[in-house]
């Protein structure tokens, strides 16, 4: 009797745990409290939650901790030090947007039963809704689309490709990915408008690319994202509620509003007949279940932050002074960055090196942003250790290996079409 007492008692302050990350986070982003609140309480949850994690889990978070560790304690003898905010709270928000959209498992429909759409035309509504919505609201419809169309059984590796390169392709073009913030900082004077029709165009090639080969992998037998009004209600719901709060205040980034939005939209719409019970119950026993990426999230900042660290501490070996920022360098770099991206560094964390290396070179600012967009939109959807990749391998067990096996020759054609544009299309 004791120990089943103890256990349920974990559950629930696991689940609280999980819950502070989300609020104090959001209080710390009014600065009303210090980052460092939401940061332990993130940590503590993924002691508390760590038992729940899967073997190969374990194994992977422990390789991504010991290499950062390792990494960041060499770079210090070296004299470069990263601050505890970038090691341990880099993916903070990450973690907070996790929390929130996980509400939305509270407005599930009731309509498991009913087939999922099969064939062509379903590869190719799922590859666009996927990347139309997600230009809005980010990488919650990833989650909204993959759990619907898994239903009873796992994500299948076609499944995945398709949502997370057209998810990903999205960085391109839209206003409202984190990606076009990160150019416009690190590409200082970008026009974005001048590589909105490159990455449209960019876009809709990865559409059709992956739907392509999802077609001929499958031979039609695919199950997609039920394209109907009633299924897309919440994701166009929250979507044009990101527009709308957006437009009255662009100060507050969509990652915010997307963490303050998804917890009131299923307190509107969850179809339940008494709310606090259901949500006592999400609390307790569904929280507690996201320990994977809490786990994958706060090792794999530990892991960019140590590279991140080793590189800053060599700058000789990355100066470009006696460079000139040609298409050929051009390609070269994007190579690099969606390397890097694919072996666990996030897309900003290369933009973020790569941006004080190429300025001096005076490069174009709208092309050195489309390196910027490329390499984000390329790597995020073919790597299983940034971002996507993770929530991938942690909420629907797809191994990292498959992951990236599965996007190689798509990384490698978008890299060569991205070359092209640029030395036809931005190239003064």
């Amino acid at each position: 009797m004791t120990p089943l007492k103890k256990h349920t008692g974990l559950k629930k302050y696991t689940g609280w745990l999980v819950l502070g990350t989300l609020l104090f986070y959001l209080l710390s982003v009014t600065q009303l409290i210090s980052v460092l609140l939401p940061t332990i309480l993130a940590w503590l949850a993924n002691i508390a939650m760590w038992h729940t994690l899967a073997p190969s889990a374990k194994r992977q978070v422990t390789w991504l901790m010991a290499i950062g560790v390792a990494a960041l304690l060499f770079a210090g003898s070296k004299g470069t030090w990263m601050t505890w905010q970038q090691v341990c709270a880099v993916n903070l928000p990450m973690l907070a947007m996790f929390v929130a959209v996980s509400f939305l498992d509270l407005t599930s429909s009731t309509d498991e039963k009913r087939p999922l759409p099969k064939g062509l035309s379903a590869i190719f509504n799922t590859a666009i809704g996927v990347q139309v919505l997600g230009a809005v609201i980010n990488l919650s419809v990833i989650m909204v689309f993959a759990d619907r169309m898994k239903g009873a059984i796992k994500l299948t590796p076609v499944q995945q490709f398709i949502l997370t390169r057209n998810f990903s392709a999205a960085a391109w073009w839209s206003p409202f990915f984190v990606a076009t913030g990160v150019a416009l900082i690190y590409a200082p004077g970008m026009q974005w408008q001048k590589t909105l029709l490159p990455g449209l165009a960019m876009g809709l090639v990865a559409i059709i690319f992956s739907s392509i080969e999802a077609y001929r992998r499958t031979k039609g037998d695919f199950r997609g994202y039920p394209i109907r009004r009633e299924s897309l209600f919440i994701p166009m719901f929250l979507a044009l509620s990101v527009i709308l709060f957006h437009y009255i205040w662009p100060d507050i980034s969509i990652l915010v509003l997307i963490c303050i939005l998804a917890p009131s939209a299923t307190l509107l719409l969850m179809r339940t007949p008494s709310r606090k019970s259901s949500l006592a119950h999400f609390v307790n026993h569904k929280l507690p279940q996201i320990g994977s990426q809490f786990a994958l999230f706060l090792a794999a900042g530990i892991f960019s932050n140590g590279i991140s660290a080793i590189i800053l501490s060599y700058p000789e070996f990355f100066n470009l002074e006696h460079f000139t920022f040609s298409p050929w360098l051009f390609s070269f770099t994007l190579a690099v960055m969606i390397a890097a991206g694919v072996i666990g560094i996030h897309p900003v964390v290369s933009v973020a090196i790569a941006s004080p290396m190429l300025l001096p070179l005076n490069p174009d600012p709208t092309q050195l942003g489309f390196l910027f967009l490329s390499a984000w939109a390329i790597s995020a959807g073919s790597s299983g250790l940034t971002g996507l990749g993770l929530l991938m391998t942690s909420r629907y067990q797809i191994p990292t290996k498959t992951i990236v096996s599965n996007s190689l020759f798509y990384a490698v054609f978008m890299w060569l079409l991205c070359s092209v544009v640029n030395g036809v299309f931005l190239s003064s």
